[in-house]
């Protein structure tokens, strides 16, 4: 695999994780506009990795706050005076976790496919929904739809809440919506900063939220390749290294200009993007 290949795939992941504008879709569409043959799913994974590294780096504070939080649940450090506080927050990641989980399993197993065929005429192929539909439209409707509500929720929304405040209901909420970012074009980061931005959770803090609650999706997303990988061999292992490590450095950057960026502007210029990549998109193709 080329070296350019591996470039491209790996700043896209990195930065498409994390800004609402949909990693699943930019990622279906280099294969759409390059040559470039399927990356496999050593470098699938690999990039995941460098993504997963790169929250924990960046929010490493958090992450401690979070682990703290599940070593109390079962009976460690339960005397630290803010141990009551990190657990619920460490129960309410798991929580928002339980939507995407059965989601992707029901998708998996095809619990949806009786529901596509009758109440949308999609014919399924090979007990595959998604390979039953035309990517480049799915993915187009769905930046367009889910841009609008995002715009809505960013316009709507108040500003009054922060990650430390979340509740059993944010958490479900949010992981709900975390869920529907498995139909690509959706964009995991996009849909749950929507839903945060309409419980009332400052820009930076719903950001913040979407990333941390990225934590388990994620590492879950790499876990559910790995028994593709010894299909696959080790001959891959250096480019799946330079894939992880691009991704990281990619994903690292996005996160400090998103950050930076939520706490002096608005969410507009992602939702203009979005629209308008999807007009293009039903346009060209």
């Amino acid at each position: 695999m080329s070296f350019l290949q591996l470039l491209i795939i790996a700043v896209v992941q990195g930065i498409t994780e994390f800004l609402p504008i949909s990693s699943s879709g930019h990622l279906i569409l280099i294969s759409v506009f390059t040559d470039f043959q399927d990356q496999g799913p050593l470098i699938d994974v690999a990039v995941h990795v460098g993504s997963l590294l790169a929250i924990i780096v960046y929010f490493f504070k958090d992450v401690l706050v979070l682990a703290r939080g599940g070593f109390a649940s079962i009976g460690v450090g339960t005397s630290a005076p803010n141990a009551p506080a990190e657990r619920k927050l460490f129960w309410w990641i798991v929580l928002g976790t339980i939507p995407a989980v059965a989601f992707g399993l029901a998708i998996k197993l095809g619990a949806f496919n009786s529901i596509a065929e009758t109440w949308f005429n999609i014919t399924i192929v090979d007990d595959d929904l998604m390979s039953s539909i035309r990517f480049t439209d799915l993915i187009a409707f769905n930046l367009i739809f889910y841009g609008i509500l995002l715009g809505l929720a960013d316009t709507v929304g108040r500003e009054v809440k922060a990650f430390e405040d979340m509740s059993w209901r944010d958490g479900l909420i949010v992981g709900i919506a975390q869920a529907l970012a498995i139909i690509p074009g959706t964009s995991r980061s996009g849909v749950t900063m929507t839903a945060a931005r309409f419980l009332g959770y400052k820009r930076v803090e719903a950001a913040r939220f979407s990333f941390l609650l990225s934590i388990p999706a994620v590492a879950g997303a790499g876990v559910l390749i790995v028994p593709e990988i010894f299909e696959a061999g080790m001959a891959l292992a250096i480019d799946a290294l330079i894939a992880g490590v691009l991704t990281f450095l990619s994903a690292f950057a996005t996160m400090y200009f998103l950050m930076n960026f939520l706490k002096r502007a608005s969410m507009l210029v992602f939702v203009i993007y979005r629209v308008a990549m999807g007009a293009g998109l039903l346009y060209f193709f």
